[in-house]
């Protein structure tokens, strides 16, 4: 085989900082780039074959481009960049034979959006070898569609968006529903954005996950009865009068005061008053917990004992909930304490180890140059 260069793609997990399950129903999220990430190594092939590896995981997977490609469950994690190449075919982009390396630093599992962060890389690195000025919007929707379709979760733009236009030390506010962003700057201060990882597999995020958009949807269709909004997130708590399931009014509950509170985090963050964001944080965690009901006892205990130590601003889960992550706004003074004493009292709860990361807000998908060119 003729021996080709290895080029190198990096594509970051995400960190959703308030606006939880709003995605979908068409709100403003407001997520940040990690620098925990993805990586991949691409090398070409000289035959029609895709290879597909993974340092953390044994499966190693082969196909011929002029397969048909469908989910299947004995493929694990290469469903996700099988679904990519599936769709990037089926819509006449080029695809190489190539071979894929991935190794990642995200905790898997964790509700920092691997699954995304690999649909990006792979279609960046894929399209990358054919196509440039790839439109990062553009492939944030069609990696939505592919896990939408092929995989089987109806996600909404966020995770994919945010691993595609990633930018350090920002936030992006997005509207979910016309696609329209704006950067907002992150000046932490001396405080700290702490990554809790409750090390408890998501077992029923996408039954869960599927259950709580078919909720949302009921919501919208009554309240659109007498009301001409697109989307859930467009409704006022007036509204809530009208829904007279229990279950579906907390539903709804949540996405409107959700959205409330994504436009006071971002005005707080522009007058840096930490203390109000740090509030909305602990809020969002109550309406998850309480009205969309995601959260579950590891989310629980992680996010209220952060709540009451010293330090600590605001801590809340991010992410699709049902296990996974919490967040935290803590002083650099007091995170070895905080570390210390969140994981005696997590484990004395829970019986589980939970795993405490400092995170760092980083760019979006791209290439990683090499540096000694």
């Amino acid at each position: 085989m003729t021996k080709h260069m290895t080029k190198t793609y990096f594509a970051p997990g995400r960190v959703n900082l308030i606006g939880e399950h709003l995605d979908y129903n068409g709100g403003l999220v407001f997520p940040a780039a990690l620098t925990m990430g993805i990586t991949a190594t691409f090398n070409k092939r000289d035959d029609n074959k895709i290879v597909l590896s993974s340092a953390t995981h044994a499966l190693r997977k082969e196909v011929d481009l002029s397969d048909a490609l469908a989910y299947d469950a004995k493929n694990e994690w290469t469903n996700y960049p099988l679904g990519i190449v599936h769709q990037l075919k089926k819509e006449g982009h080029f695809v190489p034979g190539c071979e894929i390396h991935y190794s990642s630093t995200l905790p898997e599992g964790s509700a920092l959006s691997s699954s995304a962060a690999i649909e990006v890389l792979t279609a960046y690195l894929l399209l990358s070898q054919s196509e440039t000025n790839i439109n990062l919007s553009w492939l944030s929707n069609f990696c939505k569609q592919v896990e939408n379709e092929f995989i089987g979760v109806q996600c909404g733009i966020m995770d994919q968006f945010a691993v595609a236009l990633g930018k350090a030390n920002n936030a992006i506010l997005l509207n979910c529903s016309t696609l329209d962003y704006q950067y907002v700057p992150i000046e932490l201060n001396h405080y700290k954005l702490l990554i809790l990882d409750t090390k408890k597999p998501r077992s029923l995020i996408h039954s869960k996950y599927n259950e709580r958009k078919s909720e949302s949807d009921e919501a919208l269709r009554i309240l659109q009865t007498t009301s001409d909004i697109q989307n859930l997130a467009e409704a006022n708590m007036s509204a809530l009068e009208l829904i007279t399931d229990e279950v579906i009014k907390r539903r709804a509950r949540h996405v409107i005061t959700e959205s409330l509170r994504v436009k006071e985090t971002v005005k707080s963050l522009r007058f840096n008053d930490l203390s109000t964001f740090g509030r909305l944080l602990n809020a969002s965690h109550a309406s998850l917990k309480n009205d969309y009901e995601v959260t579950g006892k590891e989310l629980d205990v992680l996010a209220e004992e952060a709540q009451k130590l010293k330090g600590c601003l605001g801590a809340r889960m991010t992410g699709g909930g049902f296990g996974g992550c919490a967040i935290a706004l803590v002083h650099e003074d007091a995170i070895n304490e905080f570390k210390h004493v969140l994981e005696y009292k997590y484990q004395a709860a829970t019986g589980l180890k939970c795993a405490i990361y400092e995170s760092e807000i980083g760019d979006g998908v791209g290439e990683k140059k090499n540096e000694n060119h």
